[in-house]
């Protein structure tokens, strides 16, 4: 299918880089990044599938691959990539199958769950017995409520009584992006784990010292998989911090661009 991709570009130096966004967030997501960095680089960014401004995904095929193909298909030379958790899988994707691409890969608590649950089985039983709420409620077709647990656990500490109406059914109408990317995120559709090494460009995974654990774990095989990979924690910070902690970001972006 042929959809339409909102596209924003944020102007700054020469230097480029394509940014990707979480699921439920949407482009306008990097202003506090690229405001940071703008004296290093102009940043795109573009709305996924369904999300802001872009076209509707009708629920057919594997998301990833889409969302994969709208990304790669916006580089029309090589790139920094940056992204944030879903987005940040995007980006690992690109850099691992097509790394001429990629200057640089920054990951900012990237979701890609299946090289952790490859190092630890365990985890799955444990992420699934975490997630029994979400998927019970999207199951009985209730994905008001999915959305509210799945803010609870991987939002920005935000209160779900507390947002806006709008933005309730905003991720209420996005919500089936969790359970469409567990191909990829959970079993590695694009089967990726034995080719991690083929992403040899300077690599950055940043994370939030207050995420949910499972970041770590994640963050923790992907540092073992990557030939040249830097760690950074971000205290006091969540899964959000992408848009919660720019400035505290911004310098561990520019030190990675400044040695690629």
């Amino acid at each position: 299918m042929t959809l339409h991709t909102h596209t924003h570009l944020f102007e700054g130096a020469e230097r480029r880089a394509l940014a990707i966004h979480c699921t439920l967030g949407q482009s306008s997501a990097w202003r506090g990044l690229a405001t940071a960095l703008h004296d290093d680089l102009s940043m795109l960014a573009f709305d996924l599938p369904s999300h802001g401004k872009s076209g509707e995904w009708d629920r057919t095929g594997n998301i990833h691959d889409i969302s994969t193909d709208i990304a790669r298909g916006l580089m029309d030379g090589p790139m920094d990539l940056i992204g944030h958790s879903f987005g940040a899988t995007v980006a690992m994707r690109i850099a691992v199958e097509t790394p001429e691409l990629v200057r640089s890969l920054t990951m900012i608590e990237p979701v890609y769950f299946a090289a952790a649950i490859a190092d630890e089985p365990e985890l799955l039983v444990n992420y699934k017995r975490n997630s029994a709420a979400l998927d019970a409620a999207f199951a009985s077709g209730d994905e008001r409520e999915a959305a509210r647990v799945f803010n609870r656990d991987w939002g920005d500490g935000t209160p779900w009584d507390t947002l806006p109406t709008r933005m309730q059914d905003h991720m209420a109408r996005l919500i089936h992006y969790v359970p469409a990317s567990s191909a990829f995120l959970h079993y590695d559709s694009a089967k990726l784990l034995d080719r991690m090494g083929q992403a040899s460009m300077p690599t950055l995974l940043i994370e939030g010292d207050q995420s949910p654990p499972m970041s770590g774990n994640v963050a923790d095989s992907l540092e073992r998989r990557l030939p040249d990979v830097q760690r950074v924690v971000i205290k006091g910070a969540g899964h959000m911090l992408a848009i919660t902690h720019p400035d505290d970001v911004a310098p561990h972006v520019r030190a990675l661009l400044a040695r690629s």
